[in-house]
């Protein structure tokens, strides 16, 4: 087998490309320093749904509704699945092609360069620890309201961050010291991924037969309390909107309204960004590529499988919660299921759904930290990270200095970070990397048109296009401030690779020595 050194070359003007063959040479490695494949393709699906149905469908359903979409937040699921559809064909591709562990880094690496897989290794950080923050911290919710059913009570300065505030039944008003429970969960977490991907694997599959049972439930009875009513009208009027299509306004007018988002269509589109965070996950599939007993086959199935099984549960979800309830009594819960739960005489159901709530926040967060060290692992073998957290644990094969970084780092931020503003960087941050996968599919299929690819992505070039579209449309809908913090971590991120990465790259140091 030729050496990784002598394969790898340099093109494109200064641009260094990892090139297909010295990928495909890594994931046939073994030893050592490579990871252990144990997943199956029912592992692979499972991984999808335990990391997608979670913190979206319990929470943001009923936000979106009331604020954004009403009874339309049907359309917003439809157009997020649309746009993920669209990417995750794009994944499903590369997956098949590269089955190595670092995901849209990866496949940037190969097809846009060094700097641009900086930028969204760079980016997956963000999606995955944020992520797995941000749902730590609704874990934390969840948790002290089941307790609350055995008169088990934790102080509530235990479950917020010092930003956040409190008014108890007596007035006092209490800030908070940081938020413990979701600190346990991931350093827990986070020590069982240390332990190993099989057993990681069959905890998360025990959880997410748990959640999705209960999802199947709800829906079940739910349905039978449905008020038409609710649904009517199923597109809240945007007032601002029907002035702008009578003529009364412009559309720049409108778009920059505080009416822009609010119901009507840009509402339902709103609601799509805010939703989308509840199909984060799939792309995560991709990370265990490494740890997949048959990548080709598994990694599209994983991928494409967990897409649509979750769609259509969250499409029945949604409908269902919007037609037991009138949407604007989610506004300003906590706890929108539990708002329809209490429309129907089942309210037993209250204590099954935050039993589900809690299942499905826990697989989340594993598969998230999962696919986050991972992720690390890789780019710390080409250099462009410290290589202390490309080692793999002698016994266990799990790259265990990247999950124990990521406990660290994680759990200061679900300690002392308020959810809402961890939630929109992590969607926006995800929205970017799937557009990036898309750009890469157009690529790939220009430069390397004969490479074998167990799976092709079908209407391409449409597919990868209209990714772009979509999850650029759910971009720009997102708050302003959320496009700042996005920048203001993507040069942080530059300046960490123009002062280590650039200096450390495997690929520059091999090109270096080839040009001697």
């Amino acid at each position: 087998m030729p050496s990784l050194k002598n394969t790898i070359t340099h093109k494109h003007n200064m641009n260094y490309k990892k090139p297909l063959n010295v990928l495909l040479l890594e994931a046939a490695e073994t030893g050592e320093t490579s990871l252990k494949r144990t997943l199956s393709s029912f592992n692979l699906v499972a991984l999808g749904i335990g990391a997608i149905i979670g913190a979206g469908l319990f929470s943001l359903t009923g936000l979106a509704a009331a604020n954004n979409a009403g009874p339309a937040v049907t359309i917003s699921f439809m157009i997020g699945a649309v746009g993920c559809a669209f990417a995750g064909l794009c994944y499903a591709e590369f997956a098949s092609m590269i089955p190595i562990a670092g995901s849209a880094y990866t496949y940037s690496y190969a097809t846009m360069g060094e700097f641009m897989a900086w930028i969204i290794g760079w980016d997956l950080v963000l999606e995955y620890a944020l992520g797995a923050a941000t749902v730590s911290i609704s874990w934390s919710q969840y948790l002290t309201k089941f307790l609350h059913y055995f008169n088990i009570t934790i102080p509530p300065q235990l479950t917020m961050s010092p930003w956040e505030s409190a008014t108890l039944a007596d007035g006092t008003i209490i800030s908070g010291y940081g938020n413990l429970p979701a600190v346990f969960i991931i350093v827990c977490l986070s020590l069982l991924l240390i332990r190993g991907m099989q057993e990681s694997a069959f905890i998360n599959n025990l959880l997410v037969i748990l959640k999705v049972a209960v999802v199947l439930i709800f829906i079940a009875v739910g349905w039978q309390f449905i008020n038409p009513a609710n649904h009517i009208p199923y597109i809240p009027e945007n007032i601002g909107e029907t002035k702008m299509m009578n003529g009364e306004i412009s559309f720049w007018a409108y778009f920059g309204s505080d009416s822009f988002g609010k119901f009507g269509w840009s509402g339902i589109l709103r609601g799509a960004g805010v939703v989308f965070f509840a199909f984060i996950g799939f792309d995560a599939v991709s990370t265990a590529a490494q740890e997949a007993k048959n990548p080709k086959k598994g990694m599209p199935i994983g991928i494409i499988g967990s897409l649509v099984i979750c769609t259509i549960l969250y499409i029945l979800f949604s409908h269902v919660m919007t037609g037991v309830a009138n949407y604007k009594e989610f506004a300003n819960s906590a706890a929108p299921v539990a708002v329809a739960i209490a429309k129907t005489p089942y309210t037993w159901l209250q204590q099954a759904i935050i039993v589900a709530i809690l299942a499905g926040y826990t697989s989340v967060m594993l598969v998230m930290l999962m696919g986050q060290s991972r992720v690390f692992f890789t780019m710390a073998k080409d250099g462009l990270l410290p290589k202390v957290f490309s080692h793999v644990h002698p016994k266990f094969k799990t790259p265990y200095k990247s999950n124990l970084l990521f406990a660290v780092f994680v759990s200061l931020f679900a300690a002392f970070v308020p959810v809402n503003i961890v939630g929109e960087m992590v969607s926006i941050g995800t929205l970017f990397a799937f557009i990036l996968v898309c750009v890469g599919i157009l690529v790939m299929r220009k430069t390397n048109p004969e490479t074998p690819r167990p799976f092709k992505a079908p209407w391409v070039p449409f597919t990868p296009i209209a990714g772009i579209v979509v999850c650029l449309a759910m971009m720009l809908s997102l708050p302003g401030d959320t496009w700042l913090r996005l920048a203001i971590w993507m040069i942080l991120g530059v300046i960490i690779y123009y002062f280590y990465g650039s200096k450390h790259s495997v690929v520059r140091k091999n090109h270096a020595l080839q040009k001697q």
